[in-house]
């Protein structure tokens, strides 16, 4: 069986050269670089896959980082993404920031290393000029979250216009006083959504009230703590859009745990249309993300970057849907 001690023979270098090339490329210079990937690839050496990556400045990785690996709605996004990945031999590095601003910033980093030949980001919540500087530098799409930078590839939905629709909806149904649990008003879609919430009120001659949009962080959690609140201090709505699902089913509880009913006492309206919104009591009436679609479209996207082709559309902009279930209903009377 050929060694590293045989490559070096071979290579003319020492032992220590070999290990370098194949653990710190970067620390050795090319010409020794190449003669130790020859020697490798000669001697059929074990890691002559890694050698041939080395050689190419290819991985066959891509990164994928996203802010919160708990949440099921970025698992079918993921799932698309491995779908595409897999049959183009590409395999798929997750990079989870847990909603930490130092820890996406530190990923994103990890590519000066060429851990891996593409990143698709879920999250875009660091400095923007940081994220231009980033996609200059590598091949990188944006995808779910989004900044307002034509040059960098994006996959999306029109939040604005799902928010419209949700509130809409609601107001159709006889609602005038409707809370609107956010998202963090620091990223962008948190900040469409809000936008389409407004619009759908101002359509419909509503006036909007600042003291019923109240940022939560997406998650069930933080909808539970803030229904809580409302109710606590007699300021109950007749309806609740949220951000997010898991905040929706959140505020459900807090509902029920209150002694109230839903849809009877307050209708529910979430976003993103995660698996359990479909099962839940009462089943939630939500906006439907084509999640799996977004991440075949987001490495699709990737490919094409990687392989230098000509992209005829970088802002791919994919549909949502209302998808109306039990816990709207309609206003008591």
């Amino acid at each position: 069986m050929t060694t590293m001690v045989d490559v070096a023979k071979l290579a003319n270098v020492s032992n220590a050269t070999v290990s370098r090339v194949f653990s710190n490329p970067d620390a050795v210079s090319k010409d020794t670089k190449e003669k130790v990937l020859k020697a490798a690839e000669e001697l059929n050496y074990e890691l002559n896959v890694l050698a041939r990556n080395l050689r190419r400045m290819k991985t066959e990785v891509i990164m994928v980082i996203l802010p919160d690996i708990s949440n099921s709605f970025f698992s079918k996004i993921v799932r698309g993404i491995e779908s595409v990945a897999m049959k183009n031999n590409y395999k798929v590095l997750l990079g989870d920031t847990k909603n930490d601003l130092d820890l996406e910033k530190e990923y994103l980093k990890n590519l000066d290393q060429k851990y891996a030949d593409g990143v698709i980001s879920l999250t875009a919540r660091i400095d923007a000029e940081l994220i231009k500087e980033i996609s200059d530098k590598f091949n990188m799409v944006l995808a779910c979250e989004y900044i307002d930078e034509e040059s960098i590839p994006t996959v999306s939905i029109n939040n604005v216009e799902g928010a419209y629709k949700a509130t809409e909806h609601l107001i159709n149904l006889g609602h005038e006083k409707i809370v609107h649990i956010s998202g963090p008003e620091d990223v962008i879609l948190s900040q469409d959504r809000i936008k389409g919430y407004k619009n759908a009120l101002n359509e419909y001659n509503l006036s909007v009230d600042a003291d019923l949009i109240i940022e939560g962080d997406f998650s069930y959690k933080s909808g539970y703590n803030i229904m809580s609140k409302l109710i606590k201090f007699n300021k109950t709505p007749t309806a609740v859009f949220a951000d997010s699902d898991q905040m929706a089913i959140g505020a459900i509880k807090a509902i029920k745990e209150h002694g109230l009913k839903v849809p009877e006492d307050i209708a529910v309206v979430g976003f993103d249309n995660i698996e359990i919104a479909s099962i839940y009591e009462p089943s939630l009436t939500t906006i439907s993300q084509p999640m799996y679609k977004i991440g075949v479209k987001a490495m699709q996207l990737l490919l094409d970057l990687m392989g230098n082709k000509k992209i005829e559309n970088n802002k791919i902009q994919l549909e949502s849907k209302l998808i109306i279930r039990d816990s709207c209903g309609y206003k008591s009377r």
